[in-house]
């Protein structure tokens, strides 16, 4: 294995500075549990305000983690994790942190689209400056602000670890001794190539490493003629090391050799345990390109309802176990960075009722999903208009102080159950996604609930669909297809 040197990994990171950015669908009619409620006349959720705030205890009953190609989620920090369970490193960052580091976050995704739009270039490419230049990598910063986690194996024996998946990303990394510039806590060992029998470098000159341009937007950098990479996210976090192929272990049967990642010698950040990222986006080095063979591009996954739950990451279409009851809508390329997976979004409703929002907000912004993103984004005039009628609904309680980038919150504390809108999504062929009722807050105690949703900047900003509004619904990507269906309960 070739070794790369700390003098190089220095000179490389002093540079890197990058930005990047992860019909109808039934609703809740009729959906009833013993501690929720639907009024299907008035459009409302009614729900005890204690199952807005996550448990201590894992609660992992989910079948769908029994699906053909299914891996377990769980986010990472809540109990399901096993960082977590073993009291090991517990996660101490505050809710008002993580609404900044979800910003910065956005922050990128807004600032490489605009920019690629302006030059028509991928933009964040790395730049010769000068070597004594230090550019800003905050211990304590999270990647992007992914916050769902599967278990993989990699490498001959396999070790298994625990990596954040990111629609919003295309290359797959982890750490990787030596750590010859620094590594992160993480729950697992971290990877020791020289154990695996199946580990191989990437040489400069192969077609392989090219690839990483358009994959990170950095072109690869050469070291005693092998590839690397350097990857850096909107957080100042980054990973820099070797661009190899290894064998990757989804399940014991579904089992990939050669698969292109990142082997990460110079990596900081807190990833919460994780030990690196998965990426799903579009890019012929994510996951989705270097498995469809065996996948044919789909693949779908059900976020939890709670951090203290488990819901699933479904390679294929599971066999056949997809449900019935997803309804699809034709995904959209963003030309300016065409792995995102895009919406067309052409309206909202609040407790049954469409706002008035021309249309042509929406089409000039533009949509993404990203698993990575929490809070979702939407153009000011669309926000105006649903914070308005979100307020008028929820007239009767108390309000709270905003929480960072959310500005309507609630305090629910004198309050045994709350009765609050609904809120549905229309995109493009018809469909419409009622949002679940543990997707509508974000709460950080019960005192300060808030409605979790932020607007951007201005109109023209691209909106994002954030993984808290996509909770419990079945979310699948057929990508060859071209098209991203929705469907309720997807973590049952």
């Amino acid at each position: 294995m070739a070794k790369i040197s700390f003098f190089f990994l220095g000179f490389v990171l002093s540079v890197v500075y990058i930005v990047f950015a992860s019909s109808w669908c039934y609703a809740f009619h009729g959906r009833e549990t013993a501690e929720t409620s639907h009024d299907d006349h008035h459009f409302t959720h009614t729900i005890k305000f204690t199952t807005l705030l996550p448990s201590t205890v894992c609660d992992s009953s989910s079948k769908a983690n029994e699906r053909k190609s299914s891996l377990k989620v769980v986010h990472k920090h809540g109990p399901c994790f096993q960082l977590n369970r073993d009291n090991k490193a517990k996660s101490s960052i505050s809710h008002a942190e993580i609404l900044r580091l979800d910003q910065s976050r956005v922050d990128s995704i807004h600032s490489r689209l605009s920019s690629k739009k302006q030059s028509g270039s991928r933009g964040g490419d790395i730049k010769e400056t000068d070597a004594s230049v230090n550019i800003p990598a905050k211990d304590g910063s999270v990647v992007g602000s992914g916050n769902y986690i599967v278990t993989v194996g990699l490498g001959t024996p396999k070790k298994e670890l625990s990596l954040i998946f990111d629609t919003g990303s295309d290359l797959t990394w982890t750490q990787c001794q030596p750590c010859l510039g620094s590594c992160y806590e993480q729950t697992e060992p971290i990877f020791d190539p020289k154990l695996s029998e199946t580990y191989t470098n990437i040489s400069c000159s192969s077609s392989s490493c090219d690839l990483l341009k358009s994959g990170t937007g950095n072109s690869p950098s050469c070291d005693s003629s092998t590839c690397v990479y350097a990857i850096g996210y909107g957080d100042n976090s980054f990973s820099v090391g070797f661009f190899v192929t290894e064998t990757l272990s989804l399940t014991p049967t579904d089992v990939f050799p050669k698969f292109l990642f990142g082997c990460g010698q110079n990596n900081q950040g807190l990833f919460g345990g994780a030990a690196g990222l998965i990426g799903l986006g579009r890019d012929q080095i994510s996951l989705v390109s270097q498995t469809s063979q065996k996948y044919d591009k789909i693949f779908s996954y059900c976020l939890p309802s709670s951090s203290s739950s488990t819901g699933h990451l479904t390679l294929g279409n599971g066999g056949g176990s997809v449900s019935n009851s997803v309804k699809f809508t034709p995904l959209s390329t963003m030309s300016q960075r065409p792995s995102l997976y895009g919406l067309d979004v052409t309206g909202i409703s609040v407790g049954g009722q469409k706002l008035s929002i021309p249309s042509s907000v929406f089409s000039s912004s533009g949509t993404i999903i990203d698993s990575g993103t929490i809070i979702t984004r939407l153009p000011p005039t669309a926000y105006s208009s649903l914070k308005s009628a979100f307020q008028q609904q929820m007239s009767q309680y108390p309000t709270a102080p905003p929480l960072s980038i959310l500005d309507t919150c609630y305090d629910f504390s004198k309050y045994e159950n709350v009765t609050f809108p609904t809120i549905s999504f229309s995109f493009n062929g018809g469909t419409e996604v009622e949002i679940d009722e543990t997707g509508v807050f974000y709460a950080s105690e019960v005192t300060q609930v808030c409605l979790a949703f932020a607007p951007n900047d201005n109109d023209g900003d691209v909106a994002i669909f954030g993984n808290v509004q996509q909770k419990t619904l079945e979310v699948v990507y057929d990508v060859a297809g071209g098209r991203v269906g929705f469907a309720p309960g997807g973590c049952s």
